[in-house]
């Protein structure tokens, strides 16, 4: 599945760029940051209530937040399909993913690229997704850490080997390059920000 990431989006035509995710893709990846958990700002509930009105794919919220547990209700009520957080943003991840599944959406857990895949293994039978970061959380266009591919083997061999039924994301320097060897390692959806946006024609790009 492809997952544009719409803080590639060119932000003062907005619509035109939905449109495109609507018409082309398998679901809207949305950046919730808080200047806190990471150092930069994206956008909040007025631009995601926007984007649900006329978004006819899944919207698909990834926070890189602090208390990310205070805000599952309102992304549910929003309209979002699959809400995700970084494992090391709360200190109750089994809790909080339980409480997301409660609210009809899929719940998803993200790990920097410092972080361990088995740092995942308690929680995997609570993940409908993981997204494993290839870049460090923050900021768009950052350049690919190479031993991501690695990362999503040994991801794949862990879901295997427990039974989850958990997709993997993968999200940061997925570009035309990348892309394939990501799919063929065993990732399910890739998030794609600059490389869809940026392209001189984004149909064609997705």
């Amino acid at each position: 599945q492809i997952a544009p990431s719409m803080l590639a989006a060119d932000f003062l035509h907005l619509d035109k760029d939905v449109e495109i995710v609507n018409e082309n893709a398998d679901l809207f990846h949305l950046d919730i940051m808080d200047g806190v958990f990471v150092p930069n700002i994206s956008y909040g509930f007025p631009v995601v209530e926007a984007i649900a009105t006329v978004a006819r794919k899944p919207m698909d919220a990834h926070l890189m937040i602090v208390h990310p547990e205070k805000y599952i209700e309102r992304f549910a009520r929003i309209g979002v399909s699959m809400l995700s957080f970084h494992l090391n943003a709360t200190d109750k991840p089994a809790q909080t993913l339980l409480h997301i599944r409660e609210t009809g959406m899929k719940a998803g857990l993200v790990i920097n690229p410092d972080m361990p895949v088995d740092s995942l293994y308690p929680y995997l039978h609570l993940c409908d997704y993981i997204i494993l970061m290839s870049v460090y959380a923050g900021f768009g266009g950052q350049k690919f850490i190479e031993h991501s591919i690695e990362k999503v083997k040994e991801l794949r061999k862990l879901i295997n080997e427990t039974g989850s039924k958990a997709l993997i994301e993968v999200d940061g320097g997925v570009t035309f390059e990348t892309a394939p060897r990501l799919v063929k390692a065993g990732v399910d959806v890739l998030v794609s920000g600059n490389t869809v946006f940026s392209a001189p024609d984004p149909e064609q790009a997705i």
